[in-house]
């Protein structure tokens, strides 16, 4: 291939079309697939140590503990991916991790 045949590929390449590299353009769809298959580790929720102060709700990555009336219950297991994140930041020992 000569040089003009490459030029014509390149302008002719639909990279122009593309979306730019790390933009995002529209929201995630965790809900529609069921991530928590990657998990290595599982969540296990103790209702007896929890003090529902909901630290754990929003540093969830996964919205994968559910919140109902202002209290929450165990997890959303077909989403969570196990990254601890939930039990590092409970006061109260309320969340562990079995493997």
């Amino acid at each position: 291939m000569n040089h003009n045949q490459m030029q014509n590929i390149r302008e002719d390449s639909p990279w122009r079309d593309m979306t730019a590299g790390g933009v995002v353009i529209a929201g995630g769809n965790s809900r529609e697939v069921r991530t928590g298959d990657w998990r290595t580790r599982t969540p296990v929720f103790h209702a007896d140590k929890c003090r529902q102060c909901l630290l754990c709700f929003p540093v969830c990555p996964d919205s994968s503990i559910p919140v109902r009336d202002g209290k929450r219950s165990g997890f959303d297991l077909e989403h969570c991916k196990g990254c601890g994140i939930c039990a590092a930041v409970c006061p109260f020992g309320a969340i562990t991790f079995d493997k």
